[in-house]
């Protein structure tokens, strides 16, 4: 595939082995318990096993604390650490440094103002991931939502970080999300579920299809 895939939120084995199957770079671990893809280290360390040479394993975390980290990163081997939270530029290079495991950073978008934190975080992190911001007022996760931002805030764009979109993504989209912002990579939770935390296989294929096409 020419635009590489993150299926995030992953927590059963029969969607690890459709994405994997269907071409996903990246499988994707919630490590956030307010989640409704929350999973637990042991089981995420079982899902991780399935990885084969070309699919790296994800962790995603929100604000986490050092014992949280600890405590996953033991027992699962992860590729990457996804930071979805508030994490400033210190703490994103201070985690980077502790575990010596590279680092996706998630900027929340909503206006170009948005992306005036990114030199800062580009400094830090070995990728950006790039996701709708949630409306003032609306309490929701930090991620998974379903909601999508203005993908032409990205259009032409260069960053000094490979970088990933986000934000509301779908079989049904993702093509056009892509034509749009030119990303590079895309991620997709809520997108392929038939309901929160409930991965369909089909969708994941769907999507999956949906880049080949590009």
């Amino acid at each position: 595939m020419k635009v590489e895939a993150k299926i995030c939120g992953l927590t059963d084995p029969i969607a690890v082995e459709t994405a994997i199957a269907g071409g996903a770079r990246h499988i994707g671990l919630v490590f956030f318990p307010k989640s409704p893809r929350n999973i637990a280290p042991a089981a995420a360390a079982e899902l991780s096993r399935m990885a084969t040479t070309t699919t790296g394993v994800v962790g995603l975390f929100v604000d986490p604390t050092d014992a949280l980290l600890d405590d996953v990163i033991t027992q699962v081997p992860l590729d990457l650490i996804q930071l979805h939270g508030d994490e400033s530029p210190a703490r994103v290079a201070e985690i980077r440094a502790r575990w010596n495991i590279p680092v996706m950073k998630a900027i929340s978008l909503a206006t170009a103002a948005d992306l005036d934190p990114v030199p800062a975080y580009e400094a830090v992190a070995d990728r950006l991931l790039f996701d709708a911001k949630l409306p003032k007022g609306v309490s929701a996760l930090p991620g998974g939502n379903g909601l999508a931002f203005d993908w032409t805030l990205l259009a032409g764009r260069q960053f000094a970080r490979p970088w990933m979109l986000a934000g509301g993504l779908t079989p049904e989209n993702v093509v056009a999300a892509v034509q749009a912002t030119g990303a590079p990579a895309v991620d997709v939770s809520s997108g392929v579920e038939d309901r929160p935390g409930h991965k369909s296989p089909a969708r994941i294929s769907a999507f999956l299809d949906a880049l080949r096409t590009l």
